[in-house]
């Protein structure tokens, strides 16, 4: 094998193997180092996404949802299900067969494309120079005309509750249940901890979610916060505001949470406790202090709007630079990358990437809030509409929640949407092509849209806009 290439990338994740079959597909000598290896060291391709993130998340979200409609919610379509049991095992076994199949996938993707793959630990240095150790200690050092930096990230810790990956658990960990807590403690009540408190909530836990802003799920349009905040109160999560944990206390069964609201202390004992405070960048280990590459005070490294870091020919991608830490985005920054090292001119709307939260029913967003909107003094106009008006949604029984559009008051062109509700992420998609296309809602407006189907309440959203929505009654627009 060569120690020479055109790319190397650093990192095997959706930003790193994407960009690196791209660099393949435009005829690049490209390799890939993964430093995380499972049986026969073997690299874990696909990294946290893959591995115990996004996919493995959303096979427990699909599997603990049919059990919840099994064990109580098919009686309303006239069907009696008796006996149902859960079997915690095949749960977790269906999710690791899914995670193994895909994980293999990229594997034949890269051999398929020309990657070439290696395992280790990976350091830049001074020249682009990579130098790589392996498990055994091995260590070898490459060179390239370019390299790309997609480490990724990992779960932020926080002082007061250390994980001991027993009874306080990281968002790993929590993948990981061989049974279902009785009582189950999630410290923040960001995406990744709403989804987790759902998929145990729905399997029988009593979920108490400790969030420490004052304000739930502030990144969101604050009306579809709100409803959102109603939908899962309904479903049993007990979400508490302006909780700032101060202390964890392990015991042999069970972990005595203390946490201050407002003046007041409080304690709270759970069978498991779940850390879900967000992620950090995996920087502090992925390049010598002479390579170029410089970071913030929380690690992100500086890349212009390109992704190109103030080494020459170095980039980052991903989890580890600005921007919302998004499988999708970070692959995109890596086809972005991988055309712009090939000479093209390639660019990323960094305003039109959506947002999901796969909780049921789904939350999804793109574009701008209202709150932004206000606060940007941009003149604007809004329609809503809800699900509970949509034939399709009655149909299933999936009437919560609702559709929100934000146009220019002048242009009419979109600037944002925001769904609560069924299908909210792929409805949001709908509205990604339509901004990124520069749309106005006249142009929803005038679209056919399917009937019966929930997306009938984007095209109604858009009517609603100039208070024309047919299925509802329109309120005076001030």
């Amino acid at each position: 094998m060569s120690n020479e290439f055109n790319v190397i990338v650093i990192g095997s994740g959706p930003a790193g193997y994407v960009c690196a079959i791209r660099c393949a597909q435009l005829g690049l000598s490209t390799a890939v180092i993964e430093q995380n290896v499972g049986e026969k060291s073997q690299p874990l391709l696909g990294g946290t996404c893959l591995n115990v993130g996004c996919i493995p998340s959303k096979a427990l979200l699909d599997s603990s949802h049919r059990y919840a409609e099994a064990a109580g919610h098919l009686g309303e379509h006239g069907i009696e299900v008796a006996g149902v049991a859960l079997d915690i095992p095949g749960m977790m076994a269906r999710k690791d067969k899914i995670v193994s199949q895909l994980t293999g996938g990229v594997s034949g993707l890269l051999k398929a494309n020309g990657v070439t793959v290696m395992t280790g630990a990976a350091v830049l240095n001074a020249g682009r120079r990579v130098e790589v150790t392996s498990v055994d200690g091995q260590t070898n050092t490459y060179t390239a005309e370019h390299v790309v930096l997609a480490a990724g990230s990992e779960p932020a810790a926080i002082p007061p509750a250390p994980v001991d990956n027993d009874r306080v658990v990281d968002s790993t960990g929590a993948l990981c249940f061989e049974a279902v807590p009785t009582r189950l403690g999630v410290i923040g009540a960001g995406v990744i901890g709403l989804e987790l408190g759902s998929v145990w909530a729905r399997l029988g836990a009593e979920v108490v979610m400790l969030e420490a802003m004052d304000q739930f799920l502030p990144n969101m349009d604050e009306q579809i916060a709100s409803e959102s905040a109603k939908i899962f109160a309904k479903q049993g999560l007990d979400i508490r505001l302006g909780a700032r944990v101060t202390d964890v206390a392990v015991e042999a069964s069970h972990v005595t949470v203390t946490y201050a609201q407002g003046d007041s202390a409080h304690t709270e004992e759970f069978d498991r406790l779940i850390v879900a405070v967000g992620r950090t960048p995996r920087t502090g280990k992925l390049f010598s202090a002479d390579s170029g590459v410089t970071v913030d005070e929380r690690g992100f490294i500086f890349v212009n709007e390109f992704c190109a870091t103030e080494a020459p020919g170095v980039w980052a991608i991903g989890d580890i630079v600005r921007g919302p830490m998004l499988a999708h985005k970070g692959s995109e920054e890596g086809v972005m990358v991988a055309e712009r090292i090939h000479g093209k001119s390639a660019q990323l709307n960094y305003d039109v990437i959506p947002s999901i939260i796969y909780t049921h029913p789904e939350v999804a967003a793109v574009g701008k809030t209202e709150q932004e909107l206000k606060s940007e003094g941009i003149d604007y106009k809004s329609g809503t509409f809800p699900f509970a008006a949509i034939g399709r949604a009655l149909a299933s029984g999936e009437t919560e929640g609702m559709v929100k559009i934000l146009s220019d008051a002048n242009s009419d062109q979109i600037l944002g949407a925001h769904v609560v509700g069924p299908a909210a992420a792929d409805l949001v998609q709908q509205i990604v092509i339509a901004i990124e296309m520069a749309a106005s809602t006249e142009d929803l407006q005038l679209m056919v849209f399917g009937h019966p189907t929930m997306s009938e309440a984007v095209h109604e959203a858009a009517l609603a806009v100039d208070g024309r929505a047919i299925h509802m009654v329109n309120r005076p627009k001030r």
